[in-house]
Order: structure tokens, then sequence, then C-alpha cells
């Protein structure tokens, strides 16, 4: 399992501190909706947005605010954005703690609200299904002791396919390395995910051996599959949840309610994931995907609809 630590993130604790400093506050206006620069949550982000504007509210395009929770989680504490709809937890609990934004014990005004997908979200470290098979690698343990097989560089680390920088997975992992027994044989590449995953498939389709980041639901799951070309030597399941600005919530007690009560099968984000990755894909597709789950469902859309004004 990952381990979470109370390290100070400084770089946030500035941007909060700075923010605080020159008197932002907050403005009553549209509703204003970030989304996660991973792409497997974009149409559940468009699916809030389309259900908040059938509230009556106005809504700004979650495509013009894609953030890193590195940056989210502080700029949603300080008012700038009213929510998103990646939250994944516990992977997440660290941008949560004052401590960790602001560099001050202090309560944040920000909270997880419903459970869009309550179990749904795995996560964890890959290792190509030959290599693990051939040396019996089934934990980290035994990776670093096999990290030359996975070294590309020749500093005699295994070199991991992590996570972008300002994503939760990479600040944990890097904690990992920095205090797990394993973490002096093993270094975490960060970079673009999609196109560093895309190289990893490329080198598993061609028998070399790979150690890589992966998480469901993500259309990687539909190539590197589990007990088929890839094996989990570590495995986390977090909730994916709405996260939302307190003082808005507050504020508008409709919208708390509708986050409380929107979930969204599993099985149609994947479906979805793996429309998307499969070709060119615009946001106007990804704008008709949450237009079509929303159609599909509304019979249980209205019935949350009509719980949430009830609320107001």
């Amino acid at each position: 399992m990952i381990k979470r630590s109370s390290t100070t993130i400084a770089a946030v604790a500035a941007f909060v501190l700075m923010l605080s400093a020159c008197g932002v506050q907050e403005e009553e206006g549209p509703v204003s909706i970030a989304r996660a620069d991973w792409s497997s949550g974009y149409m559940q982000a468009a699916i809030y947005a389309q259900l908040i504007e059938e509230l009556g509210y106005e809504v700004t395009d979650p495509a013009a605010a894609e953030l890193r929770p590195y940056s989210f989680y502080p700029a949603l504490a300080a008012g700038q954005y009213d929510l998103w709809a990646n939250g994944w937890f516990p992977l997440h609990n660290l941008f949560l703690e004052g401590e960790n934004v602001t560099g001050q014990a202090v309560e944040l005004p920000i909270e997880p609200v419903g459970w869009q997908v309550r179990g749904g979200g795995g996560e964890g470290i890959m290792v190509d299904k030959a290599t693990a098979d051939r040396l019996g690698i089934s934990t980290m343990d035994g990776v670093a002791a096999n990290a030359g097989v996975f070294d590309s560089n020749g500093n005699g680390k295994a070199d991991f396919i992590g996570c972008n920088v300002g994503w939760g997975c990479q600040i944990a992992f890097n904690e990992q390395i920095a205090n797990e027994s394993w973490g002096a044989g093993v270094e975490q590449i960060s970079g673009t995910y999609d196109q560093l995953i895309r190289g990893v498939i490329d080198e598993i389709a061609a028998g070399e051996p790979a150690l890589f980041y992966a998480w469901t639901p993500n259309w990687t799951s539909t190539v590197l599959v589990p007990g088929q070309n890839a094996v989990w030597v570590q495995s986390d399941i977090n909730d994916i949840r709405a996260v939302a600005n307190t003082d808005f919530l507050d504020r508008n007690p409709d919208i708390r309610r509708l986050l409380e009560v929107v979930a969204i099968p599993l099985a149609d984000i994947a479906a979805q994931n793996a429309r998307m990755a499969a070709g060119e894909y615009s946001e106007a597709d990804i704008e008709a995907d949450a237009e079509a789950w929303i159609a599909d469902n509304r019979a249980q859309v209205d019935d949350w609809l009509a719980t949430a004004s009830a609320a107001a």
C-alpha cells in the first residue's frame, strides 16, 4: 500500500499564501468547475457540469481549467474554483491537510462529496508478466533485487515509468522511494503519462521488460491486462469522489445534494475511456459522451435533480 506522509508541499503553500496576501476574494458568478489532467476523468467532469446546468446554473467549461492535483487543491481552498469531479481517496488525502497545502495547521474549506465510484479506482505498480514469471517477481522488493533488468540508463536503478509531476501518486511514490527498503533500487521516471505508457506498451509487445504505474478505470487496462501480459506488484484501491469548496457548498445546498447522490458505474467510464483511446477524440466528442450518458440514465438523473432541487 502507498504510504501517506505529512510532508509540506512548499510550492503549493507559497501559492496559497500569495493568494491570501494579495487579498484574492471569491466573487459570485458561474459555477467554476476544473478537471484533472488525466483523460480517464474527462467524461465525468462533463457529466457533472451538465447536471449542474440542469439545476439552472451557469457553469464554466471544465476543459478550460485542466489542472494537476498539486495545483487544483490549493486553488480550490483559495476559492479560485468551486469543485471538480476527479478526487481519488485515500490517494489525495494529503491535499486535504492544511500543513501540506498552506504550510500551516489550519482546517481547509474543501471537502470530498458523494461517491462517484465507490472502491472503483485501482492504482499501483505493474511489471510485464513475462519478466515477472521468469524472475519470480511479485513484490517491489523483487523488483529492486532485479533492478538491472529494468535499468535503461545504466545507473543501477530500475526505471519505474510513473506519474506526472504534480499528481498525488508522483508525490506518494517519491516518498516511498525515499523511505522503503526497495527504494534505493528504483527511480521514478515522470513525464507525460499517455506518451510514456505507449512506450511501455511497445516494449512489452517487443518482449522487453517494463515497470510502470497503472490505474483503473483507464484505457490502458484494455491493453495491459493483469494476468495476461502484466502483473501487479503493488496495488491500492481508491474511491473516486467530487471535491468542492465548503463555502460554495454552504451557499448552494442543492449542488451539495446533487454531488452527494451522483454515481457513475465503473463499466461506463471504462467503456468511454476505451473509445477515447481508439482514435481521434475532440472536446465535442467528450461533451457528446456526457450527453449520451445522461440521456441513457435519464430516469435516475431526474431523481437526482429532484432530490437536489428539494434541498434548495
